[in-house]
């Protein structure tokens, strides 16, 4: 088995609830309150700004130059395209790049972000990998699924998120990960280790459904 398919099936019931959370199944059907997305594309905004941080430093935790182009990418896709939708969508309600980022923190975003990067830095390049795939991987899985579902309708306003992660090109960056980490898992896996991913990744589904879940408390 993958090493990505192991880590999933072991946090099954976590995976569960943040690829089928509520937030997800309301922006699939149209019905997700829009200042909901607001919030959470806000907060999704400066999560990347610390999401390409967090692949900054796996440049630094890269054993080849291979892994370094990799991570290399990770911080080209943020920076270049992800962040740019962000900007897209929150331009179209009249937010301004200054007022994204001048928005705070709010409290998961924080917790997410302090919890990648603290698993890349008190660990190896894998470490960081387990942290990051929740995010990365499951947004593919997520895009795919409600592609599948025919939600990229006309009347939906959230079809241009919809056709992002489940493009043909955030596929292919989702699988090219899930093939990275199984290379890094060839250096570093040892049966010892492999609690430690575990629990890193089951953490970050955990964490991936507490932000579906800011959005939501958003509208309460």
């Amino acid at each position: 088995m993958k090493l990505f398919e192991r880590l999933k099936a072991d946090a099954a019931p976590q995976w569960a609830d943040y690829v089928d959370h509520s937030f997800v199944q309301q922006l699939g059907t149209g019905e997700l309150p829009l200042e909901a997305f607001k919030h959470y594309l806000v907060q999704d905004y400066l999560f990347l700004i610390q999401f390409a941080r967090a692949y900054a430093l796996g440049i630094y935790k890269s054993p080849t130059v291979d892994d370094m182009r990799q991570s290399l990418e990770g911080v080209k896709a943020i920076l270049d395209v992800e962040l740019d939708l962000h900007l897209e969508l929150c331009g179209s309600w009249g937010m301004s790049r200054s007022d994204i980022e001048s928005a705070p923190e709010d409290t998961p975003t924080m917790a997410y972000t302090r919890f990648v990067l603290d698993a890349g830095m008190a660990g190896d390049l894998l470490d960081l990998q387990a942290a990051l795939a929740p995010c990365i991987i499951g947004y593919a899985e997520i895009g795919a699924a409600l592609k599948n579902k025919g939600s990229e309708t006309e009347d939906n306003p959230y079809t241009r998120w919809i056709n992002e992660y489940g493009s043909d090109e955030y596929q292919e960056l989702a699988q090219g990960f899930a093939e990275w980490m199984d290379k890094t898992a060839e250096v570093y896996l040892t049966k010892a280790r492999y609690p430690r991913l575990s629990s890193l990744f089951e953490k970050a589904s955990r964490l991936e459904s507490g932000f579906w879940q800011m959005g939501l408390d958003a509208v309460k």
